[in-house]
């Protein structure tokens, strides 16, 4: 929900040390651009939620007419490093990531994407997975609150990848 400069001045006086914007990438690409310049690509973050690889918007109720990839595309030659893709449709399902969603992005954009993968995680395993097709990060949620996976295997798992 960050929509101006003084939200980012807050988080990063706060301790943030990366914000992402979503919403705004898509209908304030101008307030977004600036974000990137000021502050750093290596801080914004790009968010690109999508059902049916098209955007959505406004905490997923809006689905917009961006097509996932090119709008992907279209901010890493701008200079963005950073995405979180969700997949709203496996988001908090327990049902598995979208290996072929990430596998599709990864390899249609340039390289050095640092894709943060979101939703549907519900084992361990998936993790190496998604780190060996090339993914920074993943976001883990559900899978923690219902003990599907331990903070114990998380801890173990970075500190042996990190």
């Amino acid at each position: 929900g960050l929509k101006t400069d003084e939200d980012l001045r807050i988080a990063f006086e706060s301790g943030a040390k990366q914000i992402t914007g979503g919403s705004i990438a898509v209908k304030d690409s101008e307030t977004f651009m600036g974000w990137i310049e000021k502050h750093g690509s290596d801080k914004i973050i790009l968010g690109a939620d999508a059902m049916d690889e098209k955007v959505a918007v406004s905490g997923w109720l809006e689905e917009s007419k961006e097509e996932l990839i090119p709008f992907i595309q279209s901010y890493q030659v701008k200079g963005i490093q950073y995405v979180i893709c969700t997949d709203i449709s496996k988001d908090g399902m327990l049902e598995g990531p979208s290996f072929n969603l990430y596998s599709k992005i990864i390899s249609s954009t340039e390289s050095g994407i640092k894709l943060i993968a979101s939703g549907g995680i519900s084992t361990f395993d998936e993790l190496p997975k998604l780190a060996e097709m090339g993914c920074e990060g993943t976001i883990i949620g559900k899978a923690i609150y219902e003990n599907r996976i331990s903070l114990k295997q998380l801890e173990s798992y970075i500190l042996s990848n990190g």
